[in-house]
């Protein structure tokens, strides 16, 4: 029985009711009063459920998919503007004791280069990212907890944060680890975290199962319940994602948002993010032999309607997908993209050729951090490294309720404006700053409020002489 206020994840993820919402899709996906009705909803602004929503991803109605795109732009206006956060993973260790078999962690992979970055190792990455300009990291481990146990995530926790490098500072750790208790989540929210990152990977029980056929994985509930106990040990925002390609792209369409009303039902508070990665080519892993893969117009379909299915929350999009790829969807609903990523285990500082065979998976967009700032500014985006609303305790529903009245731009865009003003100065090339001081000078002078507007002005010119970390 379908029950989104449940803590079971077969209630809150109930199979017969993705089956039927499936079902009512494909006989709507024609009926042109009912789509004009859940876009008239849409328009609101304030979410779509998610039967409303599989309709439109399942409508074939040519006119009403140009009115999903463009009504799924203007939501992403809206909401995020033209601000792109930008972050980059580090992957810690790919110790594994699950047998995942899309993915070259897996316990039986022999080819794979195994390795665990040591504390001193763990400061000569995160320097080597702090000298690209990066504010906010995803730390990525295996799970094994022998090599891999939360006593070690907890001290790399504490080494990131402790690196003041010139003026580099990691203002931000999220995390994306194993399922674990409310006990360790309590130990990790203590730790200072951001958001706890978890994909689902799929929300087919049955394929779940099949797909991690050994290690404590398996368990469906267990992985699924964990952003219960994540809240639960007090963490205030937490990111879903399941990973296109390994089942039907409308079973997960369905299931992801049925995740994020459960959230919303009993926490009062939907996904800080959702992640929409594909599955890629890495060690031993040949993304041909999954029959559910979806193009690219299926893909920027499916990112279009979550955003106006959830416009509260950010999406990301990672180095996985082509620049072409990550073009498009940016202005369709992508609010957050990695730059320069490295997927393997110490690949950022003095990478050796054997570190590439540690890597998770292969990445598609290889440009360095500085040339995807400048394509963004090019685009008209305004790159940001603000960890302000961390910092200054707008998170979970603190967080959502200014995002949700659409005043967030109030607090993201003057320190928007403020990081990437620290990043040209510090970090960027010429050429970059070239365009990046123009576009700062411009978009400071649209800010309409006029004691912001004087005060953003005086901290640009405190970056220049010196001066960091300003925030509203």
């Amino acid at each position: 029985m379908y029950n989104p206020k449940s803590q079971n994840a077969e209630e809150f993820i109930s199979h017969e009711e993705i089956l039927e919402t499936l079902e009512y899709a494909e006989n709507n996906k024609n009926n042109l009063d009912l789509i004009n009705k859940i876009l008239e909803k849409a328009k609101l602004k304030k979410g779509l459920t998610h039967r409303e929503a599989s309709v439109l991803l399942a409508c074939e109605i040519e006119d009403k998919n140009n009115e999903i795109f463009k009504l799924a732009e203007q939501i992403k206006q809206d909401f995020y503007g033209n601000r792109i956060v930008l972050f980059a993973p580090l992957y810690l260790s790919n110790y594994c004791v699950n047998g995942c078999v899309y993915c070259p962690y897996h316990y039986d992979n022999k080819t794979i280069c195994r390795k665990k970055l040591t504390q001193e190792e763990i400061k000569n990455e995160v320097i080597a990212l702090q000298d690209m300009g990066h504010k906010r990291l995803a730390i990525e481990t295996g799970e094994d907890p022998v090599n891999n146990p939360i006593e070690y995530v907890l001290e790399s926790i504490n080494t990131i944060y402790s690196i003041k490098h010139k003026n580099g500072a990691i203002r931000r750790v999220n995390v994306n680890i194993a399922a674990t208790t409310v006990e360790n989540y309590r130990k990790l929210h203590e730790a200072g975290i951001g958001t706890y990152i978890l994909f689902q990977e799929t929300y087919n029980k049955k394929s779940y199962e099949e797909l991690h056929p050994t290690g404590p994985k398996h368990n469906y509930a267990y992985h699924t319940e964990a952003m219960d106990r994540a809240m639960q040990g007090g963490i205030d925002d937490v990111g879903l994602g399941v990973l296109f390609g390994l089942e039907s792209y409308k079973y997960e369409f369905a299931g992801i948002l049925m995740h994020a009303e459960h959230l919303e039902a009993v926490y009062g508070v939907g996904p800080h993010t959702i992640s929409v990665p594909r599955i890629k080519k890495a060690d031993g892993i040949d993304p041909n032999t999954f029959d559910n893969g979806i193009d690219d117009d299926i893909f920027a379909k499916i990112v279009a309607c979550i955003r106006i299915s959830v416009p509260y929350t950010g999406m990301i999009i990672s180095t996985r997908e082509s620049e072409e790829c990550r073009k498009r969807l940016l202005s369709l609903g992508v609010s957050q993209i990695s730059g320069g990523s490295k997927t393997s285990v110490g690949g950022y500082f003095n990478p050796m050729p054997e570190d590439e065979n540690s890597a998770q998976f292969d990445v598609s967009d290889r440009r360095p951090l500085d040339d995807v700032i400048r394509w963004l500014i090019e685009m008209g985006y305004l790159p940001s490294f603000c960890t302000a609303c961390y910092s200054s305790g707008r998170t979970g529903d603190r967080f959502m309720e200014i995002c949700k009245d659409q005043q967030i731009h109030n607090f993201c865009q003057p320190n928007a404006l403020m990081t990437l003003k620290e990043y040209l100065v510090d970090y960027a090339s010429e050429e970059t700053q070239k365009v990046g001081f123009k576009l700062i000078a411009e978009q400071a002078e649209l800010l309409e409020n006029p004691t912001i507007k004087t005060t953003v002005l005086e901290n640009l010119k405190k970056i220049e002489e010196g001066q960091r970390d300003f925030k509203f």
